[in-house]
């Protein structure tokens, strides 16, 4: 009984493996996918010919592709929770105050999600795009998100992920996040100086549900030189906690 369940999981993890890589190479053959899977090809086929049999994936030509299938159950699991329902206008609220890329962002498995996002008019490209997930540590709204957060989860996450650099201003030292996490706490405001992209500077605020726990954060992007230090450091953060408190009230009387 043991083994067979062992290879009903092994099953399940390789379909998996091959719906992400159907993801990452956006669509692909057998013998691609087999190739950069480093399984057989056999093996790929008859997964891929599930996946097209139970709708999950499409085939055009001798190229197979994901399907629109996803986008139920990825539109399931983002209004699934109250809270995310509701963060969708004021993450298009904060856009039309700040004229600058909004998003909204939660923490699950250790990792930040971006769950809606909204560009006003002098928004920019940023790598948040929705499902897209992100180390906590690079990010306004994910080191917002740690600062409500006690040390013990704060080092799991350090401890599974590590701190890895995505520009030179990335914060890859633990007491020195740590530190600056107790800094968030106390402002109740996070900052990002470019340390996701460079370029880009990002104000970020945790959010509450009813019970009091953390549940995301929202976070304002913008190009680094199109802010002044007061707009950056001050008006962009009244903002943010105006439109937090909304955010939070309304949950708490929902």
């Amino acid at each position: 009984m043991g083994d067979k369940t062992g290879r009903k999981l092994q099953t399940t993890a390789t379909s998996l493996e091959v719906i992400e890589a159907l993801q990452e190479r956006d669509g692909g053959r057998v013998t691609e996918l087999a190739d950069a899977l480093e399984l057989a090809p056999s093996t790929v086929h008859s997964h891929l010919t599930t996946l097209l049999a139970k709708g999950y994936a499409v085939k055009e030509g001798d190229e197979y592709y994901l399907s629109l299938r996803f986008l139920e159950h990825g539109e399931y699991v983002r209004n699934r929770k109250n809270a995310y329902r509701n963060a969708k206008s004021y993450t298009e609220k904060l856009a039309k105050e700040t004229d600058c890329r909004v998003v909204f962002a939660i923490e699950e498995n250790r990792r930040g999600v971006y769950m809606y996002t909204s560009s006003g008019k002098h928004a920019v490209w940023t790598y948040s795009t929705i499902g897209k997930r992100f180390y906590l540590h690079q990010t306004a709204a994910g080191k917002a998100i740690l600062s409500r957060l006690s040390r013990k989860p704060v080092e799991e996450i350090i401890d599974r992920w590590g701190l890895p650099s995505a520009t030179e201003n990335t914060i890859t030292n633990t007491e020195t996040l740590l530190d600056q996490l107790e800094t968030i706490r106390e402002r109740g405001i996070a900052f990002n100086y470019e340390e996701q992209l460079e370029g880009i500077k990002a104000v970020g605020i945790p959010v509450n549900g009813s019970d009091g726990r953390v549940i995301g954060a929202f976070s304002v992007a913008s190009p680094a030189q199109r802010l002044t230090n007061e707009q950056f450091e001050e008006d962009i953060p009244n903002i943010l906690s105006g439109v937090a408190n909304e955010f939070e009230l309304e949950l708490s009387l929902s």
